[in-house]
């Protein structure tokens, strides 16, 4: 009788990616899998990070396997961000703290569950197909520096040929994931690439990669425009989505793929964080709110039919209600499809757990409440998710 396994996935759509693939690596050893943590010889926990009550829901799965749920001889085996975090993080409180609340545990890097394991995907007509991991920009309240380390862009090719393999598999839906895909290509781009030269494609085309800029200097070349395109005009292939893109990467070129190709999604993820150009400076974020009101209408118009969600952080460090108000205003502006929204909780590591969280608990929850509020009133449908 083999020997059962089961995944607990807690946090975003890359980590359930990166289950499909430990899934695909525990079955070609000869496990099945299990729903019942009772059932299972080996429970493995992919962790989030990003915020802190995330991080609390993973001690406290582990807290009830221990106290009788699970088996008493079951491995647990826990990877994805507290893992990295602990392996990065530069003080070492996190490897501290995860030696004294995760005793008796099996830690397992993300980055040894590599691409030659093949997603094992749910039912359905959607694949999630990673085209990069980890990111460099350092935004002062982000953990994904130490959760993910630097960005490594998968290569073009692989990308291609894993959603013709979905492809064949039945889905015609693709999500490409990355913690900022719209600078995919500038890991193995930027010592090799200058201005104006060319980029050989897979096909054979030799492509000018995009640059973008920031204060007026080249800040990177990217190939994203050309993999989305790629992507969107593989045959078979009926809807393309991506996630996540920062305001500042999304390039002219990036618009004009999305507005050609009918194929892409018209609902687009532009994570704006925060309606006031001093929380922006503060959390490291590289535009202003008119930077990102007048990219919203740049989009608006070559793609009509656009709409537009977005991530709030409420409650940073040294919001005023001023503050609040600028972030109440961008999103009356923009009418956002749907936010999902996070009270403010410091990251171990980051740049803002050093300033003091000063916004109180019962503040932070009523700032939350009055943006669900608005939000729901002026998109007159879905609902406003709290991470």
């Amino acid at each position: 009788m083999s020997k059962k396994y089961l995944i607990r996935t807690f946090g975003c759509q890359q980590n359930t990616a990166d289950s499909e693939r430990i899934a695909t690596s525990y079955e070609a050893r000869g496990f099945s899998p299990t729903e019942a943590v009772s059932e299972a010889d080996v429970i493995v926990i992919n962790t989030c990070m990003v915020r802190d009550q995330a991080e609390e829901k993973v001690y406290g799965f582990v807290r009830n396997i221990r106290e009788g749920e699970g088996k008493p001889d079951a491995e647990i085996v826990v990877t994805g961000c507290l893992v990295g975090v602990a392996l990065r993080e530069p003080s070492g409180k996190m490897r501290k703290k995860i030696a004294s609340r995760l005793q008796e545990v099996t830690l397992l890097p993300i980055d040894e569950v590599g691409f030659e394991n093949h997603p094992k995907r749910a039912a359905g007509k959607l694949a999630s197909v990673v085209i990069g991991n980890g990111c460099g920009n350092f935004c002062s309240y982000c953990i994904v520096p130490f959760s993910r380390g630097n960005e490594v862009s998968r290569p073009f090719q692989d990308i291609q040929e894993e959603v013709r393999g979905a492809v064949k598999e039945g889905r015609d839906e693709i999500l490409l994931l990355g913690q900022n895909v719209n600078s995919y290509g500038a890991d193995f781009l930027v010592d090799r690439i200058r201005e104006g030269e060319s980029y050989a494609l897979p096909d054979g085309r030799e492509v000018t990669p995009v640059m973008v800029r920031h204060l007026g200097k080249n800040r990177i070349p990217t190939l994203f425009p050309y993999l989305l395109e790629a992507v969107a005009t593989i045959p078979g292939v009926s809807k393309v989505s991506f996630l996540s893109s920062n305001p500042w990467d999304f390039s002219d070129e990036l618009i004009s793929v999305i507005a050609r190709n009918a194929t892409i999604d018209r609902t687009l993820h532009l994570p704006v964080q925060a309606g006031s150009d001093r929380v922006l400076a503060t959390m490291n974020r590289w535009y202003t709110r008119d930077e990102y009101l007048a990219l919203v209408e740049k989009i608006r118009a070559a793609v009509p039919d656009v709409s537009f969600t977005t991530d709030i952080i409420v409650g940073f460090p040294g919001e005023t209600e001023a503050d609040f108000e600028d972030t109440l205003d961008i999103a009356r502006r923009v009418k956002f499809h749907k936010a999902y929204v996070a009270r403010y909780s410091p990251r171990p590591g980051t740049a803002s757990a050093k300033l003091t969280d000063d916004v109180s608990r019962e503040e932070k929850v009523r700032r939350f409440r009055e943006l669900d509020r608005l939000v729901l009133t002026l998109a007159g449908r879905g609902h406003l998710l709290e991470k």
